[in-house]
C-alpha cells in the first residue's frame, strides 16, 4: 500500500533464523510456508488433526489480529457472483467457497461482516448458520472429517459497509456516486463476501459481477467477455494465481477501460471518466508493463495472470492498494506535480513482495512494503532521477527522531502503517545491498521471490536465506535496523 500521507520488547522474531540455519533448513525451515499458519497461536482444541470432531477457531491467531481469519480449514478456491444496484446501494449474492479441513470440524467460521444470510449448504446439504460479531458460524448437517475437501455455499444481501479503524483508517466497500469501490487493508473481503479473512489462507478467486448496463465492474485477474441481458451487464473474472483475502477488489461505475495483451497476459487498464482523457493518470497507467518489465529485471518473472491498475475519482481514497493484477489508486496520486510513476512502481513492486510473497503474520509488513519503497527508489534511478543510494543517504540524514523510534520489524498493530515501516524497510534493504555488495544482493532478491512464490513468508525466512546468499551471521544488521530504536550506523562494505 501507497498512502499519500501515511500515519505514522523482547528478542526479534527472525532470531529463529540461526536454530534453523543450524539444523540445515535453509529456507522457510521454521514452516513450510503454504496454507494457514499452523504456527501462529495457541492451537485450537480442533487444530491436532484427529480425534474427535470440535469446533473450528474463530481467528487464525495472529498476535496482531487475534481474530481475523479462522481456523479448521484450509480455503482453496472462491466463486462469488453478486448483482450490485448502485441506486440504493443493494448487493444480492452468492459466494462458494472450496475448502480442505485440516482437522475433524463439527462447525467452522467464516468471516462476514453486517449482511443478511438467506441461506448456507455444505456439500448441497442445508446448513445451520449462525451470526457472531462479524463471523458467521457455520454446522454442517454432519460433521467433517480431518482433510475432506468440501464446499460451503452462503447466500445472503444487504448494503456493504466499511470497517473503521481509528489508527488505520477505513476498508472495505465504499459506496460512489456512480458505484462502488471495495478495497482496504489489513482487512477488506470480509464486508461483500464471507472468507477466511487472513492473509496466510490464500486461495484462487472468480468473480461474476453484474451492474446496470453502461456501468463498468473491474475485479482481479482475467477478464472474459462481458454479457448484456435485460438491462444489466455481468462482468466475470478469474484470478487463478493464489490470493490473499484482502487483496480481492471490486471496482464499479463509470470507467474509461483500455485492453491490450503484454507477453502473453492480458493488460486492462481503467481510469474514472470524470478525470482527464488525456491527463497525468492515463498517462501513468500506460507505463504499468514498461515499469512491470523493469521490476522483472530485479524481482525475476512477473508472477500473477494479468497486469493492469485502476484510478477512482473518489477523494475519500487517498491511498492506492496492491489488490492483485489491479492495483487500484486513489486521484491525489495524479496531480499535475506528483510524481505519478513513483506510486505505480510501488504497487506493481508488491506483486511480487505481498501478493506473490504474501505475510504469514501482519507483523513482518516491512517485508511488503519495504521492498515496495525501494522498488520506488530503483526506478527512480532506472529513469535517471536520483540513484538509490541518494535516496537512502538523504533519508538517513533528514529523518526525524520517530522515524528511529519505532522498529520496522515490530511496528505494532495500531501503527502497522508508520513512515518507518516503509522508509526503514528500505533503507533496511539498502543497507543490506552495502553490507553485502550487489550481486549477491540482486541474486537474493531473485531467489526469495522464486523460492516463496505464491506462498506465505516470515521475517525468519528471509533473513536465513539472506545469510546463506551471504556466507555469514547478518544478527548484527538485522538487530539495528529492523528492531532498534535508535539510528543504526550508516552500513559499510564487507
Amino acid at each position: 500500500m501507497s498512502a499519500a500521507v501515511r500515519r505514522a520488547s523482547g528478542a526479534p522474531a527472525w532470531r529463529s533464523a540461526a536454530a534453523c540455519l543450524a539444523a540445515g533448513l535453509l529456507l522457510g525451515g521454521c514452516g513450510d510456508g503454504e496454507g494457514p499458519a499452523k504456527w501462529l497461536g495457541t492451537p485450537s482444541p480442533s487444530a491436532s488433526g484427529g480425534g474427535a470432531p470440535a469446533a473450528g477457531a474463530a481467528g487464525i491467531g495472529d498476535p496482531y489480529f487475534p481474530g481475523y481469519g479462522n481456523g479448521g480449514y484450509d480455503a482453496l478456491s472462491y466463486a462469488v457472483t453478486a448483482r450490485f444496484q448502485p441506486t440504493n446501494d443493494t448487493l444480492t449474492a452468492t459466494t462458494t467457497m472450496r475448502a480442505r479441513a485440516t482437522s475433524a470440524l463439527l462447525s467452522f467460521h467464516l468471516d462476514l461482516a453486517g449482511l443478511v444470510v438467506d441461506k448456507v449448504t455444505v456439500d448441497g446439504r442445508p446448513a445451520r448458520a449462525a451470526r457472531t460479531d462479524d463471523e458467521l458460524v457455520v454446522t454442517p448437517a454432519a460433521p467433517l472429517a480431518a482433510g475432506a475437501e468440501f464446499t460451503v455455499a452462503t447466500t445472503y444481501r444487504g448494503r456493504p459497509r466499511q470497517k473503521e479503524n481509528q489508527a488505520l483508517g477505513s476498508g472495505g466497500w465504499l459506496h460512489t456516486a456512480d458505484g462502488a469501490v471495495a478495497m482496504g487493508q489489513p482487512e477488506s473481503a470480509s464486508t461483500w463476501f464471507p472468507v477466511n479473512d487472513h492473509p496466510s489462507d490464500k486461495a484462487t478467486y472468480r468473480f461474476a459481477l453484474t451492474v446496470p448496463a453502461g456501468l463498468v465492474a473491474l475485479a482481479n485477474g482475467v477478464p472474459a467477455p462481458e454479457v448484456t441481458a435485460g438491462g444489466w451487464t455481468t462482468w466475470t473474472w478469474a484470478e487463478d494465481t493464489p490470493m490473499a483475502s484482502y487483496l480481492a477488489t471490486a471496482v464499479i461505475g463509470r470507467y474509461r477501460v483500455a485492453r491490450g495483451t503484454h507477453k502473453g497476459r492480458p493488460v486492462v487498464t481503467a481510469v474514472a471518466a470524470s478525470l482527464p482523457a488525456e491527463g497525468v493518470a492515463s498517462r501513468a497507467m500506460a507505463r504499468t508493463t514498461r515499469i512491470a518489465d523493469y521490476l522483472e529485471t530485479v524481482l525475476g518473472p512477473y508472477p500473477v495472470s494479468a497486469y493492469g491498475g485502476v484510478v477512482v475519482a473518489d477523494d475519500r481514497i487517498r491511498y492506492a492498494l496492491e489488490t492483485q493484477s489491479r492495483p487500484v489508486y486513489g486521484p491525489t496520486f495524479f496531480g499535475a506535480t506528483e510524481p505519478a510513476e513513483d506510486v505505480v512502481a510501488h504497487e506493481l513492486a508488491h506483486q511480487w513482495c505481498g501478493d506473490s510473497v504474501s505475510l504469514a503474520r501482519w507483523e513482518d509488513i516491512w517485508l511488503n512494503e519495504g521492498c515496495a519503497t525501494y522498488a520506488e527508489w530503483l526506478w527512480s534511478q532506472e529513469r535517471g532521477v536520483r540513484t538509490a543510494a541518494a535516496e537512502f543517504a538523504d533519508r538517513y540524514r533528514r529523518a526525524p527522531a520517530t522515524l528511529w523510534s519505532l522498529p520496522p520489524g515490530r511496528p505494532g498493530a495500531e501503527r502497522l502503517f508508520d513512515e518507518s515501516v516503509y522508509q526503514r524497510g528500505a533503507m533496511t534493504l539498502h543497507a543490506l545491498r552495502v553490507t553485502v555488495g550487489d550481486a549477491a544482493f540482486f541474486r537474493l532478491l531473485r531467489e526469495w521471490t522464486a523460492a516463496k512464490k505464491d506462498g506465505n513468508a516470515t521475517t525468519a525466512d528471509f533473513v536465513a536465506l539472506a545469510e546463506r546468499t551471504a556466507g555469514r551471521s547478518l544478527r548484527p544488521l538485522f538487530d539495528a535496523w529492523l528492531y532498534g530504536t535508535t539510528r543504526p550506523p550508516s552500513p559499510t562494505a564487507g
